[in-house]
């Protein structure tokens, strides 16, 4: 069986760490480069850097970022946001990227998932997915959860796997800073409709939910973010839960 992972979300904009809540009212969390040696050095098992902001003057502060981030991090680091072409993919693992998480271009032009896949393989290739519960369903979002789409993420998710992704992150909205837990249902169900590793995210307030995630959830790996930023508890603690649950967790030492 597959080690379960816990990755560290760092949310990235104007070169800061920021938090929020339903990626709204974002707050200053701090250096995205010590943060993720921090975590590191904690006993995560990857980092995450989402880039948040808009503008293409802010992009090329990511590219910095990652560059430095890279050249001194020994576990795989993900870039996402504002991906919307292949030589952006190329940019970002040229700068030390191991993958890039893709979103709303997916959604716009699917084709891009299976360039990047045929290009430089589908192991590096990440669809995030931001979904909203609604009845029975669960509608993709895209532009960062402000924008519907006609999409259901368990179909959605089924079609990126097919166009060459080689992993899913999965984030709910509804839950995204609320600490209530991760979306159990969403993640069951999303999980058991593919064939590649699916990451949760959303929700986590307290170690118990990270739990849930990897083993109600069905979850491969789980995205926490808020409850480390804030020392409600740390990588290693979660990671001696998880251990203790029986599930298999890379040593943190």
């Amino acid at each position: 069986m597959l080690s379960r992972r816990l990755i560290v979300c760092l949310d990235v904009k104007g070169g800061r760490v920021v938090k929020g809540v339903q990626f709204e009212g974002l707050r200053d969390v701090g250096d995205p480069v010590a943060l993720a040696l921090r975590y590191e050095e904690e006993g995560a098992d990857e980092v995450t850097f989402l880039d948040i902001s808009a503008s293409a003057e802010e992009r090329e502060t990511l590219w910095d970022l990652v560059q430095r981030t890279a050249e001194r991090l020994f576990i795989p680091l993900t870039v996402g946001g504002g991906v919307r072409t292949v030589d952006d993919v190329g940019r970002a693992l040229r700068a030390g990227a191991d993958k890039v998480s893709i979103n709303s271009a997916a959604v716009a032009t699917p084709e891009l998932l299976t360039g990047c896949a045929e290009r430089f393989g589908s192991q590096c290739v990440v669809a995030s997915i931001d979904a909203k519960r609604e009845g029975a369903g669960y509608r993709v979002y895209t532009h960062g959860g402000r924008r519907p789409t006609d999409l259901d993420a368990v179909a959605w998710a089924k079609e990126c796997v097919r166009r060459g992704a080689g992993e899913v992150l999965l984030t709910s909205i509804d839950r995204d800073g609320a600490r209530t837990g991760y979306d159990l249902g969403m993640t069951r169900e999303v999980a058991d409709a593919v064939n590649v590793p699916v990451i949760a995210s959303g929700g986590a307030g307290r170690a118990e939910h990270v739990r849930e995630a990897l083993t109600l959830g069905g979850a491969d790996a789980a995205l926490v973010a808020g409850i480390l930023h804030d020392g409600v508890t740390t990588v290693g603690a979660l990671k001696s839960l998880l251990r203790d649950s029986g599930l298999p967790i890379r040593s943190t030492t």
